[in-house]
C-alpha cells in the first residue's frame, strides 16, 4: 500500500522547558565581596571567587585551617583580608555578593535579611531556601568555563557530569581558545560579518576537535582568512545527510552533533526523538518532513525541493534520518538532486538498525560457525509489495544472515520465497521494534511459522525481520517473546499487535 501525503511542518525553533536556575558568567575583577564565617566549606567558596579576582573580606572569629592556608597563598588576582570579628551590617557595604557557611538557622536568617535589604545577591551554603544563586559544578579550562548545577539538589551528582564533560574537552582546548583570540581581530577586518566569518568559525571550531596540538603560529589561519575573503560571494548554503543511528541518542556520533549544533534548520524523519533534537542549537529551526512506511509521509520530490530552497537562501540544512543515510534512506536521490543545484552536500553515517540490534543480542551477524556473509534487503518496494527482482536463491543459502528493513507487512511473503528456495523450515526468526529505544520489542519465531499469514496485523512502526542460524545462540538481552508455532498465529498476532 502506498501511503498518502502531507506536506511539511514547521515546528519552529527548540521551546525552552522550565530552567531551574539562570547561568550567568560574572565577571568578578575588583567586584568586593563579603564573607561571614571561616570554615572549610567556606574556604572552597572563597577560593574560587579569589580566582575570579575578587577582593573576599572574611569576617570570623575563628578560621579553618583550608581558609588559613588560602590565605597564606595569596595566589589569586584579588585581595583577601581576613577581619577577626563576628560579621555586621557592614559586611554589606558596597559589596557585590555576600556569602556565609552556619548551622544556626537563626543566624543563616539574619544574614539572608541583612543581605537582601541591602540589595546584595546572597548565598548561605547548603541552604537553598535562603539563596539568590548557588555555584554549582566547574569544567576549568581556562579560558573556557563550564558550569554545571543540580539546584543544590544533587552536588555529588553535578562532580559526575562535570567529569564527564571534562572527557569531551581536550586539554588543549586552553590553547585553541588563546589562538582565537590572537587571530579574532584578522577576521574582523578582513571577513564580513555573517556568512564568512561563520565559515571561518566552524572550520576553526572543526580543526579544534580534529587536532590535538595547535599550530605554533597563524599563519595557516590567516591563509584561511585570506581565502574565504577573496573566494568568489557564496550563493546558497549547504546542506548535510545526518544519519540519527536506531534512537538511542547515545549511539550519535560526535560529527553528527557538530552538524546539529551549527544547522539554520533541521528537516527530520517522524523515527528521530527528541533527544536528538536537543542536541542542536536553540535558534536552529526545526521541520518535520516525516516518513513513515504505512502513514500519511511526505513525497519525496517536496523533500527534495525544500532542502534546495532552503540551501539557496544560504542556511545550513541538515537532513536528520533515523539509522544511517546510506541504508534504504533514499540519501542517493538526494545527493542526485543536490548536486544538479550545485548545492554542497556532506553525508554522516549513523548506526543502522541491524548493527544495534546485532550489538543488543550480543551476537555476530557474521560468524564462522553459521554465516559467511550478510545481507540488509529492503522489505517492500514502490508499491508497498516485496520487489520482484530479488535473488531469492542467494538470499535461501543458510550460511547468510539476512536483514529485512520494514518488512513487517511482508513478513509471509518473505518467508514463503525463502522456503520455496530452500531455506530450512526451523530457520531463527526474530522480529524486532523501536530497536534501542524504550519500548523496544523482540520476537522470536522460525522461518515456518512466519510463513502463514499475519491477518488483521496492523504494525505502524518499522519492524525489521532478521533471519539465519546465527540468532540461535543466546542472547543477552533477556526481552524475547517466543511467538508460538500455532499454524493460524492467532495468538501471535496478538503479541504482535502491542507493536502499535
Amino acid at each position: 500500500m502506498i501511503s498518502t501525503l502531507r506536506k511539511p511542518a514547521d515546528v519552529g525553533s527548540r521551546r525552552l522547558d522550565v530552567v531551574s536556575r539562570l547561568p550567568i558568567f560574572w565577571n568578578l575583577i575588583d567586584r568586593r565581596g563579603g564573607v561571614a564565617g571561616g570554615t572549610a566549606a567556606a574556604a572552597w567558596k572563597v577560593d574560587l571567587l579569589f580566582a575570579c579576582g575578587a577582593n573576599i573580606e572574611i569576617y570570623a572569629p575563628v578560621i579553618s585551617t583550608e581558609m588559613t592556608d588560602l590565605i597564606k597563598r595569596r595566589t589569586g588576582s584579588g585581595t583577601l583580608t581576613h577581619h577577626s570579628r563576628t560579621w555586621g551590617v557592614d559586611v554589606f557595604v558596597n559589596a557585590d555578593l555576600a556569602l556565609t557557611d552556619t548551622d544556626c538557622d537563626a543566624e543563616a536568617q539574619a544574614f539572608y535579611c541583612s543581605a537582601t535589604a541591602a540589595g546584595v545577591p546572597v548565598n548561605i551554603i547548603n541552604k537553598p531556601a535562603l539563596s539568590q544563586f548557588q555555584f554549582g559544578t566547574l569544567v576549568n579550562r581556562y579560558p573556557v568555563v563550564v558550569a554545571v548545577s543540580t539546584g543544590d539538589i544533587a552536588p555529588i551528582f553535578e562532580q559526575a557530569i562535570s567529569c564527564r564533560i571534562e572527557t569531551l574537552l581536550p586539554a588543549s582546548i586552553t590553547r585553541w581558545v588563546q589562538l582565537a583570540n590572537t587571530i579574532r581581530k584578522t577576521v574582523i577586518a578582513k571577513l564580513e560579518n555573517g556568512l564568512q566569518r561563520r565559515t571561518f568559525w566552524e572550520r576553526f571550531s572543526d580543526m579544534v576537535f580534529q587536532y590535538a596540538v595547535p599550530p605554533q603560529d597563524t599563519n595557516d589561519l590567516v591563509d584561511l582568512v585570506d581565502k574565504i575573503a577573496t573566494s568568489a560571494p557564496i550563493e546558497h548554503g549547504r546542506v548535510t545527510l545526518v544519519g540519527g543511528g536506531p534512537g538511542d541518542v547515545e549511539l550519535l556520533t560526535i560529527k553528527a552533533a557538530r552538524a546539529l549544533q551549527s544547522a539554520d534548520i533541521i528537516l527530520f524523519d517522524d523515527l528521530v526523538t527528541e533527544d536528538m533534537l536537543e542536541l542542536a542549537r536553540s535558534e536552529a529551526k526545526r521541520i518535520m518532513v516525516g516518513k513513515r512506511g504505512g502513514r500519511k509521509s511526505c513525497s519525496q520530490n517536496d523533500i527534495n525541493d525544500l532542502m534546495v530552497k532552503l540551501a539557496k537562501q544560504g542556511n545550513h540544512v541538515v537532513r536528520l534520518k533515523s539509522g544511517d543515510p546510506m541504508v534504504f534512506g533514499r540519501a542517493g536521490e538526494e545527493i542526485e538532486r543536490l548536486k544538479r543545484e550545485n548545492i554542497s552536500v556532506e553525508v554522516i553515517p549513523g548506526v543502522t538498525a541491524a548493527s544495534s540490534l546485532a550489538s543488543l543480542l550480543g551476537i555476530s551477524l557474521t560468524h564462522r560457525d553459521y554465516a559467511h556473509s550478510v545481507r540488509y534487503v529492503t522489505g517492500h518496494s514502490r508499491s508497498g509489495e516485496l520487489s520482484s527482482d530479488l535473488d531469492w536463491k542467494g538470499m535461501a543459502d543458510p550460511e547468510t544472515t539476512i536483514v529485512f528493513y520494514m518488512g513487517g507487512r511482508t513478513s509471509p511473503s518473505i518467508a514463503r520465497r525463502l522456503l520455496e528456495n530452500g531455506m530450512p523450515n526451523d530457520m531463527p526468526v526474530l522480529l524486532a521494534y523501536s530497536i534501542s529505544r524504550p519500548n523496544m520489542k523482540l520476537f522470536k519465531t522460525t522461518l515456518a511459522t512466519l510463513s502463514d499469514p499475519l491477518t488483521s496485523i496492523e504494525i505502524e512502526g518499522p519492524v525489521l525481520v532478521a533471519i539465519g542460524s546465527v540468532f540461535n545462540v543466546n542472547y543477552n538481552f533477556h526481552e524475547v517473546v517466543t511467538l508460538p508455532s500455532n499454524p493460524n498465529l492467532q495468538t501471535a498476532v496478538k503479541i504482535l499487535g502491542q507493536l502499535r
